[in-house]
């Protein structure tokens, strides 16, 4: 059955298993030795992304006398989900916001960064370029990612939100 909402994103350990799905593709037992889970809580989750088509079955692999099923992600997949619902982009927000929470906790000292938040008014023309450039960032990340721990590898975190306000929106800031 086709989802057609963000609503299945909303939960942490989802957008966890698909950052880590993203370098190497995984059975639910593997997914669960490396987030310290249970096999059985990763393995539900794994079911509802891939009914929600964010996890494409890589593989089926034998596994002690059993079938184990590899699921990766493909990062362009996340395109099919639509919403018109608030409600359901506010949960998204908050599941990603709570995911770069839980990661600057384990920022490396001393290690460059970029951090930037604002709110601008820019050029429509400037918008439509930076939007291009941070859709283009974010599919190299996603192409060079790699199994975790794979040497010569950095751990990195990688949250890029960007849209435009409402008119509405600043005029409740005054």
């Amino acid at each position: 059955m086709p989802h057609d909402n963000l609503r299945v994103l909303a939960h942490p350990l989802r957008m966890r298993l698909l950052s880590l799905l993203t370098g190497t593709a995984m059975s639910a037992a593997e997914a669960a030795r490396e987030l310290g889970d249970t096999q059985a809580n990763i393995s539900y989750h794994l079911r509802r992304l891939h009914e929600a088509g964010l996890l494409d079955v890589a593989e089926e692999v034998t596994i002690r006398g059993g079938r184990a099923k590899r699921y990766r992600h493909d990062p362009d997949s996340g395109r099919r989900l639509t919403t018109r619902n608030p409600a359901e982009e506010q949960l998204l927000t908050k599941a990603i916001a709570g995911e770069l929470l839980r990661r600057a906790s384990q920022r490396a000292p001393g290690r460059r960064a970029s951090l930037t938040d604002a709110e601008l008014w820019v050029d429509p023309a400037v918008w439509a370029r930076v939007l291009e450039q941070a859709s283009k960032l974010s599919q190299e990340l996603h192409a060079a990612a790699q199994p975790p721990r794979s040497p010569g590898t950095v751990r990195v975190s990688a949250s890029v939100a960007l849209f435009e306000l409402t008119e509405a929106g600043a005029e409740e800031a005054r």
